[in-house]
């Protein structure tokens, strides 16, 4: 296996065509707990397809051939039941607190071989356990919170499992990585091409797409390219420079970022690793959906 083979996919990733980057609008209220368990819904959707798109497209064979001994393709079927069932339980969820559930979507999956899909599970794997952890805080129902931290645990075996099947280290960091509903938004929107039009609109909004543009394995001090695809990004508010922030538990590392052809660079920080997260920001004291100007992209460090 190449150890590689999830950035190589971060970077496909990064190289797609989007949406136009339309003007952002501020959220005008705080998400309620229908809302966070439709936004989760959405990623279990999400999750869900995918995998049972992927294992109805390759076979057991296609994983041993591409170097996926069993009982991986076992497993991979037990993580899509797992999808499957979080589908459920959410949509039950709802429907008992008299909450209409979103439906599924139309998605749009790059992966193209078992090699390819595997490196998208761990990408998705990974953003689904930032999502649930950025959003426990604002649970007001105790059970529900509950709930999403049985979902949470689950999604973070299932990311272990799936790193370790790519040669990664399958817990890279002491602290997984939360990120808000909207930087989560952000990140999942190109998967989904359509949805039905009874489905409920949830308040979120997506930030301006960062594309990471450096190929390869990536680690503490090196450069790396940004890529503001399709568009110039200039500073909000008059101000003179904009700051790259790598996310963490314990709060962003702000690193400069310096503008270039197509996007800015900057340079990983120490402290980080494994599965994470940079935005584009306008100040270097905090990062929310008011000082973002563009981003998450998905940043695999490897040290």
């Amino acid at each position: 296996m190449k150890p590689d083979l999830a950035l190589i996919v971060i970077f496909a990733l990064s190289s797609a065509a989007f949406p136009a980057v339309e003007e952002l609008k501020e959220r005008a209220f705080a998400l309620t707990d229908a809302d966070i368990l439709n936004y989760a819904l959405t990623l279990e959707h999400l999750e869900d397809k995918f995998y049972r798109e992927g294992l109805a497209n390759y076979t057991q064979e296609d994983f041993i051939n591409a170097g996926f001994a069993d009982p991986f393709y076992a497993n991979l079927n037990v993580i899509s039941s797992d999808e499957t069932e979080h589908v459920k339980f959410l949509t039950k969820a709802l429907k008992t607190a008299g909450v209409t559930p979103v439906s599924e979507c139309t998605y749009g999956f790059p992966s193209t071989d078992p090699k390819s899909f595997v490196a998208l599970s761990s990408v998705l794997e990974g953003v689904g356990v930032s999502a649930y952890l950025g959003v426990a805080a604002d649970i007001m129902n105790s059970g529900y919170l509950t709930a999403a931290g049985s979902i949470l645990t689950i999604e973070a075996r299932h990311s272990s499992y799936i790193r370790a099947a790519l040669s990664d280290r399958p817990f890279p960091s002491p602290f997984d990585t939360p990120l808000d509903p909207d930087e989560v938004n952000t990140l999942a929107s190109p998967f989904i091409l359509s949805c039905p039009p009874q489905s409920p609109k949830i308040p979120l909004k997506a930030f301006p797409k960062l594309a990471l543009g450096t190929l390869g394995a990536i680690s503490t001090g090196e450069t790396i390219l940004l890529k503001t695809p399709g568009y110039t990004l200039k500073p909000r508010n008059g101000r003179a420079t904009l700051h790259g922030a790598f996310i963490t538990v314990t709060g962003p590392i702000f690193v400069d970022a310096t503008p270039v052809n197509g996007g800015f660079t900057v340079i990983v920080p120490s402290g980080i690793s494994g599965q994470n997260y940079i935005v584009l920001t306008s100040c270097t004291e905090t990062v929310t959906d008011d000082t973002v100007v563009a981003g998450p992209a998905i940043v695999e460090i490897k040290n």
